[in-house]
């Protein structure tokens, strides 16, 4: 697995079409969130934004091979196997950059509430912001999972559904990320932070769900 995982990272990194989803997410903080503004609300704006970089490198990874490079892979490896290297490169990428943002968006924002009358902690407000980012990251892993190949191939029905399932997964009522995120603003509205943690157990169980249905789709379906 380890071997698979330093390859599919080798062709995530050689394609440079990382670059499109980093570059707007970057635009996206520059844009949202100023030196000074609450930090807990900050690390909720930030940590949004990863769900859908998170789906786009799903679908950048699965897509990154030729279907003649993909049969190979699968062949040595399992169809299975293969995919879930993907799968797992795209995680990892997308919890480097929340985890990342959450560094500077720390530093640079006001440690107080949503007043600026109540102090926040500064590490256990960086720590919520973390896990707040990786349930993003698991959750947009699920969505680009379950909205790229295997399960739809064509790019006129898997982009449109990415985008569809990422809006709802941010809003819908019992989403991990949608509960994850308004702990986030309620706590910067009182001035105490969350511990995301049943958010956090239901993210990592959807998007285990998600991974392992993907694969086994994989393991079903010739490149």
């Amino acid at each position: 697995m380890t071997a698979l995982l330093r390859y599919q990272t080798s062709l995530l990194l050689r394609s440079q079409r990382w670059l499109p989803p980093f570059v707007l997410y970057a635009a996206f903080l520059g844009i949202g969130v100023q030196s000074g503004q609450p930090v807990l609300d900050s690390l909720g704006y930030a940590a949004a934004a990863v769900l859908p970089v998170a789906a786009w490198l799903v679908r950048v990874c699965a897509t990154n091979e030729p279907p003649a490079a993909r049969g190979c892979t699968s062949a040595a490896a399992g169809p299975g196997r293969a995919h879930l290297a993907c799968l797992l490169v795209a995680l990892a990428t997308a919890v480097l950059i929340g985890a990342a943002a959450t560094l500077v968006v720390t530093l640079i924002s006001d440690p107080t509430s949503t007043d600026h009358q109540k102090r926040v902690p500064v590490l256990a407000a960086a720590g919520a912001g973390l896990l707040v980012a990786l349930v993003c990251a698991l959750i947009g892993t699920a969505v680009g999972a379950l909205t790229t190949w295997p399960l739809l191939r064509t790019p006129g029905r898997a982009v449109p559904a990415l985008l569809l399932v990422v809006l709802l997964a941010l809003v819908a009522p019992g989403s991990p990320a949608r509960a994850a995120l308004t702990d986030l603003v309620s706590g910067s509205r009182t001035g105490t932070v969350p511990a995301p943690v049943l958010p956090l157990a239901g993210a990592a169980l959807l998007a285990a769900a998600a991974v392992a249905a993907a694969c086994a789709v994989t393991s079903r379906r010739s490149p």
